[in-house]
């Protein structure tokens, strides 16, 4: 058993390390980084969608013992986002205490900017809900034997590094700093650590709770992409600029397909 444990946690700590490949960018100029972000949030909804409906929701029904429970739980994701998003707006306007007049003109404000802020929180609740299951799946592998935990690990770090990339840009288009955005994307990782653990303590039994998992995180990134981002490169109109952002939406989808091919 002691060495299921350490196989486990030398697997995702390698799995939260591939967050911090965002330090990659910290090399590039601020003005070249910045025009990357758009194309970034592109892949990033294409991967968002295509994780949702090529993995993760075919995945529920596959596994899951009741369809109505399924679709339960994906609504279930999309609407527990959905009130986390308004909170986090209201928050987001009611953080400088002002007159009457003044918080009228924030609020005005954010309503013009509102998906920005509170983009990024969403992507690392909903990051961190994903990187947990992550956990979870692989410390479930490895009760099975080490060579299927490895095979999930390294399936898994593929399908990480894109979506973290990706996860890199959207906070950095939400206003976070190339270091922070970094940091939090760390942190969020790290919710790996405890989803194996939760694997490990309580053994085969949570296999039973993961297809609900999945369906719930399947939601959440339906509700982002869908909500948040396609708003975002909407916002482009340029037919140069909206081709590129086409081509790498379809590019998130055709990296989420390709996985299909690795995963066992």
């Amino acid at each position: 058993m002691s060495t299921v444990y350490l196989y486990t946690f030398a697997s995702v700590s390698i799995v939260s390390i591939v967050s911090l490949v965002g330090v990659v960018t910290l090399s590039m100029k601020e003005r070249l980084l910045h025009k990357m972000l758009f194309v970034l949030v592109s892949v990033a909804a294409g991967a968002m969608f295509g994780d949702a409906l090529i993995h993760l929701i075919p995945e529920s029904f596959r596994e899951g013992g009741s369809a109505a429970a399924t679709s339960l739980s994906i609504l279930l994701g999309i609407v527990s986002f959905f009130v986390l998003e308004k909170f986090l707006r209201w928050k987001h306007v009611h953080t400088v205490e002002n007159s009457v007049e003044e918080e009228m003109h924030v609020e005005a404000l954010a309503h013009e900017s509102a998906p920005v802020a509170p983009l990024g929180h969403l992507v690392l609740v909903s990051d961190g809900m994903h990187n947990l299951i992550d956990g979870v799946i692989i410390g479930s592998s490895y009760l099975i034997s080490i060579e299927v935990g490895i095979a999930t690990t390294i399936a898994i770090v593929l399908h990480e590094i894109p979506q973290e990339i990706s996860d890199f840009g959207i906070l950095l288009h939400a206003g976070f700093s190339k270091t922070k955005a970094i940091l939090m994307n760390f942190l969020s990782a790290l919710t790996a650590i405890v989803g194996a653990g939760i694997a490990l303590i309580i053994g085969g039994s949570i296999s039973a709770l993961l297809p609900m998992i999945a369906a719930f995180a399947a939601g959440s990134f339906l509700y982002i992409a869908g909500s948040d981002l396609v708003p975002e490169i909407h916002k482009t109109s340029d037919p140069k600029r909206s081709l590129i952002q086409f081509v790498a939406i379809l590019s998130g989808i055709g990296i989420m397909f390709l996985l299909l091919f690795v995963e066992l």
